[in-house]
Parts: structure tokens; sequence; C-alpha cells
């Protein structure tokens, strides 16, 4: 596997039963072990936001975003990036920083348990993540459609390709 930094056999359960397959060689394999670790940092990275914002208060957000736009905005007031980010941060509720805070932190464990599992090669977890990661990608369209954020975009795109490698897994899995 890429973690060890060489090849070797891989090992998938099935209820009880060790099912070998030869390590692949070939790039979809690479690539679905790069997405695979990205999704992991992404999530870490959900729970350390989702955990700060229930550490931080609203006007310590609202405080810092200003101190980091504040020489943008002196260049130029009209700065488009640090306007919106001004007026996100100022317009951040304590209602809306739990909510965030519970949305990150719960999306994070839970994509961190399906890459645990993917990583670990278990069978249920590549049926259990596509559907998983589907449901985030059409929550997250429908957020787009509230916010027009952007990221969230993004983001269902790259959850895409990672279900499109989960799927490409899982069947070479299924066909040795």
């Amino acid at each position: 596997m890429l973690l060890s930094g060489r090849l070797r056999p891989i090992v998938a359960r099935r209820k009880g039963v060790a099912i070998k397959n030869k390590p692949s060689h070939d790039s979809e394999h690479r690539a679905f072990e790069i997405g695979i670790l990205l999704k992991g940092a992404n999530a870490l990275a959900e729970c350390v936001a989702g955990i700060a914002l229930f550490s931080v208060p609203a006007s310590t957000i609202a405080a810092l975003a200003v101190r980091l736009t504040q020489h943008e905005l002196q260049q130029d007031p009209r700065d488009f990036v640090a306007g919106h980010v001004i007026a996100w941060a100022q317009g951040f509720s304590t209602s809306q920083e739990q909510y965030y805070g519970i949305y990150l932190l719960s999306h994070g464990v839970i994509k961190l348990a399906l890459v645990a599992a993917l990583l670990a090669r278990l069978l249920w977890a590549y049926p259990v993540s596509i559907v998983v990661l589907l449901a985030f990608v059409v929550y997250q369209l429908y957020r787009f459609e509230l916010t027009n954020s952007w990221g969230l975009i993004a983001l269902s795109i790259f959850d895409l390709v990672v279900i499109w490698l989960i799927w490409q897994e899982y069947r070479s899995i299924r066909r040795s």
C-alpha cells in the first residue's frame, strides 16, 4: 500500500474470510489511495475546525477576520474577497457557530471512520462510503442553492471523483 512506501499484498475481509488480492500497480489504484488519504486529511481538518468552533466565540472569529483583512482593505476598500470575509464574519452568529461546529465535527468523524475502513480494505466500506459521500454531495448542492458558496461545488466535485475511485477499486477487488 502507499502508506508503507511499497506495494504489498492486500487482505480484505468478507464475513470472516480473508480475501487476498495482488497489489495493483496501475495508476488507478494509486489514485484511489491518494484520493482516500486526501479525503482523510480533509476529514481531520473538518474535525479540528468543528472543535475550534466550539472553543472560539463568534466575536473572536469576527475580530480575527477583521484583523486578517485589514491590510488588504486599506489598500483596496472594495476588495472582493476581503469584503466578503468581513461580511460573513460580522453576520456569523452563535447559532451558526454551533450549527457549523456540529456539522463539521460529525461530517469529519464519519469520513474518518470510512477512510479507516477503506484503508483496512473492509469490503462493506466501499458501498457504504459511496452512499454516504453521495448523501454529502446532495446536501452540499442543497446548501449551495442557499449560500452560493463555490467552495461547496469544489468539495462536491472532489467527492464525486473520490466516489468514482472507490467504485473502481471496489470493482477491482470484487473481480479478484
